[in-house]
């Protein structure tokens, strides 16, 4: 029986591997059980490098190749995989930065991305790639995000992190801390709080999330003594915000407003870099915390964690972001 979602059939979300000398192929094999329960699931990767976690985690499924997601139907004992790059993978060592598997993370993503467009998968589950790994095999890129920008097309975007109750946009990304004040201006502070009230709406089913802004400076600038940021640039956003009829207040001290948050007073915050928001979300989430795409014209969503490189291939790695995704993609597909 196929996996239902309020009522309806479960998504087909592609799961792709990511860096497979990193923790996502573990963490593919140790969830699958649950993610059959989700969503209707197909892997984008490597099949070798998924038999030899399958193997790791002691499961009992088995690895099925196909050309397209939707030639087999997955089971908590099938997992349809679709091999989706050409590199050779094995000579890949878990923990060890690798080009070949840098540029095979970037396949993986690509191929998932156009099945998608195509309208034959629903929504898109990544685990993690490394930086490095990219930076190896010759791909100038951050992270996920701006590849599935770039290949999508899209211009306005944004990564939100998401726990129950509480999603995170973030004004500035990828970047060193001191180009946060070249690149923070009150076009991108708008942007991100749109994108933000938008998918909030969608996971918290309110037609007017309330939206905390945070400032840049400490106690919001202090009337300017520690900053002019918020008079500049924050604040001319968040009445353009509400001249939009979102219901966005700010700029508020990020040391207080995450704590309101908490305590249920805003259903989404507006960080002004990417520290400041990944670290409260991360301290309230835990392993619950969900990467979210905001922007891009298909569903996308991530653990909120790394390729974890020191316990990869100890067969320890936690799935439970994974899960959390996946939960949180079949969502948003369901709410299309």
């Amino acid at each position: 029986m196929l996996p239902t979602l309020e009522g309806k059939v479960a998504p087909r979300l592609l799961i792709t591997m990511g860096d497979v000398a990193g923790i996502g192929p573990e963490i593919i094999a140790r969830a699958w059980t649950n993610l059959t329960l989700l969503c209707r699931p197909v892997v984008v990767g490597d099949p070798e490098w998924l038999n030899r976690v399958i193997q790791l985690v002691a499961s009992h499924a088995v690895v099925r190749t196909v050309q397209r997601p939707d030639e087999i139907e997955a089971s908590r004992d099938v997992i349809p995989i679709l091999p989706a790059s050409c590199q050779d993978l094995s000579g890949v060592v878990p923990g060890k930065v690798s080009a070949a598997a840098g540029r095979a993370a970037y396949d993986f993503l690509c191929a998932a991305i156009d099945w998608t467009r195509e309208g034959v998968a629903n929504g898109i589950v990544t685990a993690p790639l490394h930086k490095e790994g990219l930076r190896a095999a010759g791909l100038n890129y951050p992270g996920h995000t701006e590849i599935l920008a770039e290949r999508t097309g899209t211009k306005e975007f944004a990564m939100l992190l998401s726990v129950p109750g509480l999603t995170v946009a973030h004004v500035t990304l990828h970047m060193a801390l001191r180009d946060v004040f070249g690149q923070l201006t009150t076009g991108a502070v708008l942007e991100k709080t749109r994108l933000l009230n938008d998918v909030t709406r969608r996971l918290e089913n309110r037609v007017h999330p309330r939206i905390g802004v945070a400032a840049l400076n400490p106690h919001a600038g202090d009337g300017g003594l520690f900053g002019d940021e918020e008079v500049r640039i924050i604040r001319p956003a968040v009445e353009a915000a509400r001249g939009d009829g979102i219901d966005a207040t700010g700029p508020w001290p990020s040391d207080t407003l995450f704590s309101r948050a908490h305590k249920g007073e805003f259903d989404g915050v507006v960080a002004m870099y990417h520290d400041q928001g990944h670290i409260a979300l991360k301290l309230l989430g835990g392993m619950q915390a969900v990467n979210i795409s905001a922007g891009l014209p298909i569903v996308r969503t991530s653990v909120a964690h790394g390729t974890a490189y020191d316990i990869a291939g100890k067969g320890i790695a936690d799935a439970t972001s994974l899960i959390a995704a996946a939960r949180v993609a079949a969502s948003l597909c369901a709410g299309k």
